[in-house]
């Protein structure tokens, strides 16, 4: 999976914004305000996302290509490398897992502000 896909999924899902927090080579990905996902272009060319512990290390033992997350809390994050063989569609269900774990997370009138949005 390329970037480029990452990044157009992410930004077509409801209340995500994209920012450079960390430099032009670490795009980050919010949804209100909290953060899903976090990108690496350089090569290895990466994505950080939010998992429930259980399952982060159950994905850990079954892919090579996930490890646990780099710069973050390690029980909650993991690092999936984007270049190797991991179907794009795991991919793309692990970001929508981490999505729906940051909105899971959010007070009520973040949740009420957040799904009013088009």
């Amino acid at each position: 999976m390329d970037l480029e896909t990452v990044r157009e999924y992410c930004l077509n899902k409801k209340g995500v914004t994209e920012s450079l927090p960390f430099g032009g080579d670490t795009p980050v990905y919010k949804v209100m305000g909290k953060i899903f996902l976090i990108a690496n272009i350089n090569p290895p060319v990466s994505i950080n996302l939010k998992c429930d512990p259980e399952k982060a290390v159950e994905l850990r033992e079954h892919y090579a290509d996930v490890t646990p997350g780099y710069h973050m809390n390690k029980m909650h994050w993991n690092t999936i490398l984007l270049e190797n063989n991991i179907p794009n569609k795991y991919i793309l269900d692990w970001i929508d897992d981490s999505y729906n774990l940051i909105v899971e997370g959010l007070k009520k009138s973040e949740k009420e502000k957040l799904f009013k949005l088009k």
